[in-house]
């Protein structure tokens, strides 16, 4: 049989590689690294977690969670792997970053079916491929895909949180706690740095204006049609979060809502800290990406109640994500139309968010596979998860198209929604995802 190569060994790539050697394909894996580095990645690993090491909610009525059962449904490897590395989060799914990327490789490396390649793949090689490159694909490719779309890419700027020694947090001024659990402040998975109104204004003030990073203009070394220095709405930086309005971050990332410090009160705003490996001695800024310099970076974080002796393990940066323009190019199977056997997956899709990357990537290689054996892709009912994200991303309005993170916004409407409240709403959304999952694979195995 025809091998299979797949470009990329991230979320999407290695998921991608297990399905479809998993259902008896030869896999060529591509991965540059450690040959080529990206600037944002430290190892060589598969699967590196280069932002947050939050898989998101576990919680079933939360999209996120919907999208776990599914995959769990489906037989993600990479799930399991993530399942098996986890750290205390509450209700999330976070893990140990390191831990679960040894896990993903050396599962990836053990598979009789997968051949790892470690270099550069400059041009989109004819006969089945899988282009699941990433946010930060290589310049080389980045041409070889724009020359096949005839479509300019669109960029824009990501941003990655700092990360503490746990051993420098103050916790005489820091306490531990989850959202809503009070009274047992000590069993909390978070630590929480709180802010009194006047401590809190001077820091917003600060991080209004410290000095950033000027960012490097890419589109210049590529092509026209860049929407460049843009944002992805939903992993802005904190110092242009704080631009938006004095109290945008006490309403944001630090929210307070369902905690409460020492004192039994809730304190008008949050820095949470989350366990960030296995190990428990390094801990991340939830919500906190930035792009301020990194001497910036230690004076104002250090205004925070509790890190005002932190020694930072890692700064917080930004870095170019790609995607390419999906509604124009892409079917729902994730397909390219002009080329059935040319399939892409993960972010450089426009889909947001590990799980999302993780998804994808299981369906490419599940689509690549039934194509080499004959049968048809498949498009997943709108009405999951996995099917809404691909719905989405191939045929959303290209004028403000923007990365997409799984939400229950882009499911179909309920019939008698307006009967429901928002959480009774989401356990309906949750309940028919699954079901309609459920039918629609049996419907395969009977045809």
């Amino acid at each position: 049989m025809t091998e299979l190569i797949i470009i990329g060994g991230g979320l999407a790539g290695s998921e991608a590689a297990w399905q479809a050697a998993e259902r008896g394909l030869a896999v060529r894996l591509y991965e540059m690294r450690p040959q080529m580095t990206t600037g944002a990645h430290e190892t060589s690993d598969l699967a590196e977690l280069v932002c947050s090491n939050s898989f998101g909610s576990n919680l079933p009525d939360r999209a996120s969670g919907v999208l776990k059962n599914e995959l769990r449904r489906l037989g993600s490897l990479l799930l399991d792997c993530a399942e098996s590395s986890a750290l205390p989060a509450g209700a999330a799914l976070a893990v140990d970053r390191v831990g679960f990327a040894r896990r993903v490789t050396e599962r990836i490396e053990s598979h009789p079916r997968i051949r790892i390649i470690r270099e550069e793949v400059a041009e989109i090689p004819d006969g089945p491929v899988i282009v699941a490159s990433g946010p930060l694909t290589s310049d080389r490719l980045s041409q070889s895909i724009a020359a096949l779309n005839g479509e300019g890419h669109l960029f824009f700027f990501d941003a990655i949180a700092p990360i503490v020694d746990a051993r420098t947090i103050n916790m005489d001024v820091a306490f531990r706690a989850s959202r809503y659990s009070a009274g047992q402040q000590e069993e909390g998975d978070y630590i929480n740095c709180p802010f009194d109104r006047m401590q809190y204004e001077a820091f917003v003030s600060a991080l209004e204006t410290a000095e950033r990073i000027e960012l490097r203009s890419f589109e210049e070394a590529i092509h026209s049609g860049v929407k460049a220095g843009t944002f992805f709405e939903g992993c802005l930086p904190v110092e242009v979060i704080a631009q938006r309005g004095s109290e945008s971050l006490a309403y944001g990332p630090m929210r307070p809502v369902g905690l409460r410090g020492r004192d039994g009160k809730r304190p008008h705003a949050v820095v949470q800290l989350r366990q960030d490996n296995l190990a428990g001695d390094l801990y991340n800024l939830v919500g906190f990406q930035t792009n301020l310099k990194f001497s910036e970076q230690t004076r104002v974080f250090r205004m925070i109640p509790g890190l005002e002796h932190a020694e930072f393990v890692r700064y917080g940066q930004m870095h170019r994500n790609t995607f390419i323009a999906s509604p124009t190019v892409l079917l729902s199977s994730l397909q390219h139309k002009t080329r059935d056997n040319l399939f892409f997956a993960g972010q450089i899709t426009g889909v947001e968010g590990y799980m999302g990357n993780v998804a994808t990537g299981l369906l490419a290689g599940w689509n690549a596979a039934r194509l080499l054996t004959g049968l048809s892709p498949l498009t997943l009912p709108p009405t999951t998860m996995l099917g809404a994200l691909c719905h989405y991303v191939t045929h959303a309005d290209l004028r403000d198209f923007q990365p997409m993170k799984a939400n229950f916004g882009i499911l179909p409407p309920l019939l008698s929604a307006e009967k429901l409240n928002k959480r009774d709403r989401a356990r309906a959304n949750a309940g028919r995802a699954l079901r309609d999952l459920e039918t629609f694979l049996n419907e395969i195995e009977n045809r």
